[in-house]
């Protein structure tokens, strides 16, 4: 139960100006909300996409290594590995959607072009290699739009709980106030009226 407030004019003023505020606000929020719950289907959609990709890519990379294993040995395999340099030039952007900072990682190059030698290589070493460089560059992709979609649901959360708070508790409580407000003023009218009218009579 709201704890009520003087029933005075300014008080009532106030609470109305007040409500209207929260009115205005829970409109906004609301709005917001079904923004971020359209980029959020729209970005789970892409990580379907993606994560589909990447299981198909990823068991086409590992069909490509096993046949590698065997061609080469699993030990010269493991060496050239190592002679390729480690990625580490990934370039993360930031942009806003209704005050969600979204990232966008600039696209991985899935050149490939070998940086070993071709001496103790194989056409089967050159296709993993590809084929990993495919998975490289569509995990990046992967972990932007799971970013995204993290970020977005956890907004969205945040925005419902302002929004349900508004409709289902502030909003309500002014309505309440104002309404007891107004009929204190409304009985005090009444009851100046009518001892004007007793007054008027007395005087008669």
């Amino acid at each position: 139960m709201a704890t009520k407030i003087a029933p005075t004019k300014g008080n009532l003023v106030s609470l109305t100006r007040s409500m209207k505020m929260a009115q205005s606000g829970h409109d906004l929020l609301d709005q917001k909300r079904q923004v971020l719950m359209m980029e959020l289907v729209r970005f789970m959609d892409s990580a379907k996409t993606i994560q589909s990709d990447v299981s198909k890519i990823f068991g086409e990379a590992y069909e490509a290594l096993q046949k590698a294993n065997v061609s080469l040995g699993i030990d010269t395999v493991e060496d050239i590995s190592e002679s390729i340099p480690i990625t580490n030039d990934i370039t993360v952007r930031l942009h806003s959607i209704m005050g969600v900072e979204i990232p966008d990682v600039d696209p991985l190059s899935d050149s490939t072009v070998p940086c070993y030698s071709f001496l103790s290589s194989s056409g089967s070493m050159d296709e993993a290699y590809a084929q990993f460089r495919k998975v490289m560059a569509l995990l990046a992709r992967l972990a932007e739009v799971e970013t995204s979609v993290y970020r977005l649901a956890n907004q969205i959360r945040k925005t419902h709980r302002r929004v349900n708070a508004l409709e289902k508790i502030v909003i309500p409580a002014d309505k309440e106030q104002i309404r007891f407000i107004s009929d204190v003023l409304d009985e005090g009218d009444r009851e100046d009226f009518t001892r004007m009218k007793l007054a008027q009579k007395k005087h008669k």
